[in-house]
């Protein structure tokens, strides 16, 4: 039977590739990723999963299919649990060929060859296997089942390891259906090659549980209670719904917790039952760039706001529990409490008796206790990641406070800033060198603001963060938000702000450069089709991709996984160049000018790179165009 999630008129009961009281099959999942691969349409994206996550919570029998939702939601995701326990593959590729050669009879040099030729170890598994005959055919894979193995996986080390890994990926290949092996052998490497965002997930799962409500029993009587709708109230109805998980997925990162209270009590429940908790990383706020004071006076109009110093150096979320212990997490919810124990022994300090739990959002600064005065970042950056010794630390920092987000059993979030920032200073005392509040003025004078802002580079920062203190002040949870914007020291010299870019291809380098890359080519990101667009740092000729993605072939194409900071003297519209294309021209889009490698950075996920919109906002606010560019 050949499964399609994406069939017109689908009916989630009578199409199904399994039935009541059997476990979901893995190759339902594998058929989902197969349609979202053939068309990346973000639409399509959520409509396709969508669809499955209506099959799995309609199908399953209720005892069972919390837990298979939950696993099909982790290898859309390609993830073993929530990410800021870190947990990890860590299956390298010549593991990988290893598995494929022993479990299909291959050579292993042809394995390689082949991987090489195809860019795509998954493609080259699923052609071998394809090929196979065997006499007996094992049981099929569940979704449940392959998440398991890939879990037993990860928590594998030591000396024999590897060996026991191959033996499990053999287990799991031979008895792989069609594309299985495709997607098996990618989720082994990390990379599921087709274009899927968090965002989509938890878009799909949202509109699968507002259509088929669960908890009905089988078969269910509702399969679609959008019925009946018009387009527009329909669409409305299920954004509105979808904010409320996306939001509570923000203060409780974990699905582990989510989709339980998701399946029992509804998604209008959610926050009710999963909320910030101390020890959970929440996503962080972020700013808009805006292209100076006479900006800032205009965008906060009336509203009364603050400025504060904006520190260079690393953001770091401050946990303490009600049992005393004290975490670190970073803006990407990983866990850097064995990097800092030197915050650890001196939270006790500087904290008041009255606070039992808090999450403190601060920025952790290279300090030379010596001057007295912050150290840039690439300073911060030599210090040791993981594991570190207190008594060996060379390079010293100081936590600059600047919000607090829960406080004594109390989510604070909604509060506005004046608020939060008030319990804050009630909450814990300064120590100079060690845990000081972000320095700040409140004041609506533009002459007062710019001066603040040149003092701010004069002590080592990068600029100010503007911020509303009263009306739309509540932290905005994994949102760039317009009442916080961000007012760097580019724009004292009118060169523009600095944009995060990923890295997705390189170019061989001639002459002296021979050896080497010469040039890179770098992307923004689109969110409405979850893309990248891409820039460049050198003039290239122009070649059509394919797919479509990127106007450039470069000479290597390189996986989305890192981000640059890169500086430029101006922007400028370009025929060539995808970047926010549609937005200032329809058939141009926007280039960067003399642009300058700054440093990696290893804080954002290459979702969290500069957008296409907020490139275009940065042009739109003030920097100058060719010739011909109309407002």
């Amino acid at each position: 039977m050949y499964y399609d999630p994406s069939r017109p008129k689908y009916h989630p009961v009578d199409h199904a590739c399994w039935k009541q009281g059997q476990k979901v099959p893995y190759l339902a999942v594998a058929r989902t990723f197969e349609k979202i691969e053939e068309d990346s349409g973000s639409l399509c994206v959520v409509s396709v999963h969508a669809y499955v996550f209506c099959v799995i919570m309609c199908v399953c029998v209720c005892v069972v299919f919390s837990d298979d939702l939950l696993c099909c939601v982790y290898l859309c995701l390609n993830q073993l649990g929530p990410a800021y326990l870190g947990m990890e593959l860590g299956v390298g590729e010549t593991v990988l060929m290893k598995a494929v050669a022993q479990a299909t009879g291959r050579q292993l040099d042809k394995i390689k060859a082949e991987a090489q030729e195809k860019g795509d170890l998954g493609l080259v598994a699923e052609s071998s296997r394809s090929n196979q005959r065997m006499m007996f055919q094992p049981a099929s894979l569940t979704a449940g089942g392959v998440f398991r193995k890939l879990k037993e996986i990860a928590s594998m080390s030591g000396n024999s390891a590897m060996n026991k890994k191959i033996d499990i990926i053999k287990g799991l290949f031979v008895a792989c259906r069609f594309s299985e092996a495709r997607y098996i052998v990618r989720s082994l490497a990390g990379k599921l090659r087709i274009g899927l965002a968090e965002q989509s997930v938890l878009s799909a799962l949202s509109q699968a549980v507002c259509l088929t409500p669960p908890g009905q029993g089988f078969p269910p009587a509702v399969i679609d209670a959008g019925k009946g709708m018009s387009t527009e109230s329909r669409r409305a109805w299920i954004e509105e719904k979808s904010l409320i998980l996306k939001q509570t997925y923000c203060e409780m990162p974990n699905y582990d917790v989510i989709v339980p209270v998701l399946l029992k009590e509804g998604i209008d429940e959610l926050p009710n039952h999963c909320k910030l908790t101390p020890g959970v990383p929440l996503r962080p706020m972020l700013a808009h760039p805006t292209k100076g004071v006479g900006e800032v006076m205009k965008r906060f109009d009336e509203a009364a706001f603050t400025c504060e110093y904006k520190y260079d150096g690393e953001r770091a979320q401050i946990h303490i529990l009600e049992s005393g212990e004290v975490r670190v997490f970073s803006r990407n919810q990983e866990d850097n409490t064995s990097k800092y124990p030197d915050i650890l022994s001196r939270i006790p300090k500087v904290k008041k008796d009255s606070v039992v739990s808090c999450v403190l959002d601060s920025e952790a600064v290279a300090w030379d206790r010596e001057k007295k005065q912050i150290q840039p970042f690439q300073v911060l950056t030599t210090r040791k990641r993981k594991d570190v010794d207190a008594s060996e630390i060379k390079v010293q920092v100081c936590v600059y406070a600047f919000d607090l987000l829960y406080l004594n059993g109390e989510s604070l979030v909604r509060q506005p800033l004046s608020r939060r920032r008030a319990l804050l200073k009630e909450s814990f005392s300064e120590v100079e060198g060690e845990f000081v509040f972000a320095r700040s003025i409140d004041s609506d004078n533009t002459d007062a603001i710019a001066e603040f802002l040149e003092q701010s580079v004069r002590d080592s920062c990068e600029g100010l963060m503007v911020k509303t203190l009263e009306k739309d002040a509540t932290y905005e949870i994994a949102k760039r938000s317009h009442n916080w914007l961000k007012l760097k020291k580019d724009y004292l010299d009118g060169v523009g702000d600095t944009v995060d870019l990923c890295v997705i291809g390189a170019y061989l380098g001639k002459g002296k450069r021979t050896g080497t890359y010469g040039g890179f080519l770098l992307a923004c990101y689109d969110e409405d089709n979850e893309e990248f667009q891409s820039h460049s740092i050198t003039p290239l000729n122009l070649i059509c991709n394919e797919n479509g993605h990127y106007l450039f072939s470069p000479d290597v194409w390189l996986d989305a996984v890192q981000v640059w900071e890169v500086k430029c003297a101006d922007l400028s519209l370009s025929p060539v160049y995808k970047a926010a294309m549609g937005m200032v021209d329809p058939e141009k889009g926007i280039s960067l000018r003399f642009p300058r490698f700054l440093r990696i950075r290893d804080d954002k996920k290459p979702e969290d790179a500069t957008t296409g919109a907020q490139v275009h906002q940065i042009t739109r606010t003030g920097m100058e165009l060719v010739e011909g560019y109309k407002k």
